[in-house]
């Protein structure tokens, strides 16, 4: 059995001053609210910290007269705090802790334990049990009021921290479908491509931190297409919503200048610049694929080359040296025409695919997989499963890989 405990409270309580101010009444808005859950065995003790807790405004505070007690009432209904004895016949303190902790529902509980112990070697049992804090008896109302307060404020900052996280995640997952669904189908690839005598397929993954990589088609006449792999740097929602913006912003400007990818990244970056927010950039590579006359004519924006391989010769590749799209209002792009004969691959990746296999940025890391996939004949699918296991760290950013083959392929 416990002592029974008690409460002193000097003349004046100078803690109180800032606790009387509005900023520390807002403050106690929330808190006050909290549940807050007393075990002990003594009857007086219990009645004590209730009118201490009532004194100070707390609304809910409910009683349990031992361990077993207190486990069906949190069973019930966990509280934000729990205040318990440590000393009590049957099931004693130390129980109550270890059962808690064990179940991950109160893992997180904060426990406040009062207790009369004073050997270092039990207040270390406490704190081994689960304990979140202590407070000695006879309690001192002070120090009750003011352990109560910090611990409830730090749970309530952690509820929302949750909660600020939960919405988070519902957001990325919300923005993520979003992006796949704004990817081609492999339908949709199947008819444009194939218009051009042309055969295409794309290996997409999005990082679950969501970036800003977007791969898009753009259908035009006399067995051509348009195909662009668009980057903005960062990551989460916004970085998503610029690159819906970047992706809608090119579809309006493709039936227009789709055939002309200087153009159209020139008139993509004047309407970028006056739709992103100062210091945004995106990287983007738009070409058009010509099937009839075997080329690829391209523009760049600061983005991955372009790549082109025939019969195992060395890997082609174009060039990346236009401005970040928004970068600077009136940039004017060049185009850059690259052969696409029969049989030829022409590969277009993202930065990600480029840094994980070739930290030196040439891109014949790149090139050198896609040879070896093109003359082993493993084709698309061995570069994707080559990809899986060389990006490594790298997979926590978007990564693509966008493969057009003239007249068929592996």
């Amino acid at each position: 059995m416990s002592p029974p405990v008690s409460a002193t409270d000097p003349p004046h309580d100078s803690s109180r001053a800032g606790l009387d101010s509005p900023a520390a009444a807002t403050a106690d808005d929330g808190i006050l609210d909290c549940r807050v859950l007393v075990v002990d065995d003594i009857a007086i003790n219990r009645t004590l910290i209730g009118a201490l807790l009532d004194e100070a405004g707390f609304r809910f505070v409910t009683f349990a007269e031992d361990g077993p007690q207190a486990m069906e009432m949190i069973a019930a209904g966990t509280p934000d705090l729990l205040i318990l004895d440590i000393m009590m016949p049957g099931m004693d303190g130390f129980e109550v802790c270890r059962r808690l902790r064990a179940m991950p529902e109160t893992a997180d509980l904060p426990i406040l334990v009062q207790t009369a112990l004073s050997a270092g070697e039990d207040r270390n049992r406490a704190f081994a049990a689960g304990a979140t804090d202590l407070i000695s008896k006879p309690l001192e109302r002070t120090e009750l009021l003011a352990r109560v307060r910090i611990h409830l404020e730090s749970g309530m900052l952690i509820r929302r921290l949750q909660f600020y996280r939960s919405r988070v995640e519902a957001e990325l997952a919300i923005a993520r479908s979003m992006q796949e669904h704004l990817l081609p189908t492999p339908a949709g690839c199947a008819a444009v491509a194939g218009s051009a005598g042309c055969s295409l397929r794309a290996h997409s993954a999005v990082s679950p931190l969501l970036g800003g990589d977007l791969w898009g088609l753009l259908p035009l006449d006399r067995r051509r297409f348009g195909v662009y792999l668009l980057n903005v740097p960062g990551r989460g929602v916004s970085a998503a919503l610029n690159a819906f913006r970047l992706h809608t912003l090119l579809h309006e400007l493709g039936p227009e200048k789709g055939g002309d990818p200087a153009a159209l990244l020139t008139a993509l970056n004047d309407r970028a610049c006056l739709l992103l927010e100062q210091g945004e950039r995106a990287t983007i590579t738009y070409g058009v694929v010509d099937g009839e006359a075997g080329r690829f004519v391209h523009a760049s924006a600061d983005s991955a080359p372009p790549m082109i391989l025939c019969d195992g010769s060395p890997p082609a590749l174009g060039s990346s040296t236009g401005l970040p799209i928004g970068a600077a209002v009136g940039t004017r792009y060049h185009a850059e025409t690259m052969e696409l004969p029969p049989g030829a691959v022409l590969a277009l990746y993202s930065v990600a695919v480029l840094q994980a296999l070739d930290a030196g940025g040439t891109g014949i890391g790149l090139g050198w997989l896609i040879a070896c996939a093109v003359a082993e004949g493993g084709g698309f699918d061995h570069v994707v499963g080559a990809l899986g296991l060389a990006l490594g760290e790298a997979s926590s950013d978007d990564h693509t890989l966008v493969w057009i083959r003239r007249d068929g392929g592996p």
